[in-house]
């Protein structure tokens, strides 16, 4: 499992357990990497491309005075609907206990009881053995 600090998203997303970084083609590096080959919806996502985040002063949205602002509470809604997971409490926990005691957190929380790869937050799935979360 390779999970570490520059693959959580400004957002509060783990990259690492994204089904576009996790799959064998075409794999995206991550939202804060700089790469031309990342998908479309990476490039334009609203989020990443925040006037307040491009300034260069903040690394993670709870940073912002505007936090948690429009954008940021959509992702989270879809997100604890479809996945049951929430960007908003992944933010609250990175400033709580700061990034590397997250990142640490993250590894447990995604990993397979079964082989220990990393389960898919969108599929729910082990990449590493196929076994479904429960």
């Amino acid at each position: 499992m390779n999970m570490t600090s520059t693959l959580i998203a400004p957002c509060g997303m783990n990259c690492g357990t994204c089904m576009a970084y996790l799959r064998d083609k075409n794999t995206c590096p991550g939202c804060r990497v700089e790469d031309p080959n990342k998908a479309v919806s990476i490039l334009r996502c609203k989020i990443k491309n925040c006037e307040a985040l491009q300034q260069g002063n903040l690394k993670f949205c709870f940073e912002c005075d505007s936090f948690p602002c429009e954008r940021v509470k959509h992702m989270d809604k879809r997100y604890r609907t479809r996945y049951n997971m929430s960007t908003i409490e992944n933010l609250e926990n990175i400033r709580k206990l700061g990034i590397r005691q997250f990142v640490a957190n993250e590894k447990v929380r995604w990993a397979c009881p079964n082989c220990g790869g990393t389960i898919c937050v969108h599929r729910q799935v082990c990449y590493g053995c196929g076994r479904k979360s429960e």
